[in-house]
């Protein structure tokens, strides 16, 4: 499996996790609406750029290894 699979997939499981062991603080009114969704929201937008980011690298590897 290609690492710009791999480690995206491995972190989004792990925010569903944490999101699962939040919702009862976000039920009980500890956390507010815009702070628990908003902080998915970010990590989820940051696992996107991550991913980004990796698959490129992937691409100009492949690309440099052609031209040789």
């Amino acid at each position: 499996m290609k690492k710009s699979t791999l480690i995206p997939t491995l972190l989004t499981i792990y925010l569903a996790v944490m999101a699962g062991i939040g919702f009862p603080r976000f039920l009980s009114g500890e956390f507010s609406p815009l702070f628990y969704f908003g902080l998915i929201a970010l990590t989820l937008t940051i696992i996107w750029l991550l991913r980004r980011n990796l698959l490129k690298r992937e691409q100009n590897s492949q690309t440099r290894r052609l031209s040789r």
